[in-house]
């Protein structure tokens, strides 16, 4: 099952709302790649608010996304990270320190706008 990826202006929007398997995962970081690249993206953001859980593959991969979006050349805002999440991507050693993050989707929108002076 792919994850839905919106455009709304110059902007994508991920809302991933079901835990992530390793294919679906690198399906993700494929298609994002690839719509940034269609739609000259210069905003993400990624909503994992329904994600309770998060394994090292995954952590690594979501990691991976945000390092090659950046590359691209699109900032990214990561919302919604729940308690367990941010302690297993700390004790993983994945580092977000150039990422911003907003508690839910409405807060990330307004964070990214301010970001690219809109």
């Amino acid at each position: 099952m792919r994850i839905p990826i919106l455009k709304l202006k110059d902007c994508l929007l991920v809302s991933i709302q079901w835990e992530l398997d390793d294919q679906t995962a690198l399906e993700f970081q494929e298609d994002l790649l690839q719509k940034i690249h269609s739609t000259s993206a210069r905003g993400i953001v990624i909503d994992i608010t329904s994600i309770d859980f998060i394994d090292s593959f995954i952590a690594k991969v979501l990691g991976d996304v945000i390092d090659m979006s950046k590359l691209m050349g699109a900032k990214v805002v990561i919302t919604g990270i729940q308690p367990a999440v941010a302690i297993t991507l700390i004790e993983l050693g994945i580092r977000l320190d150039d990422v911003m993050t907003a508690l839910d989707l409405e807060n990330g929108l307004d964070k990214l706008q301010q970001e690219l002076g809109e």
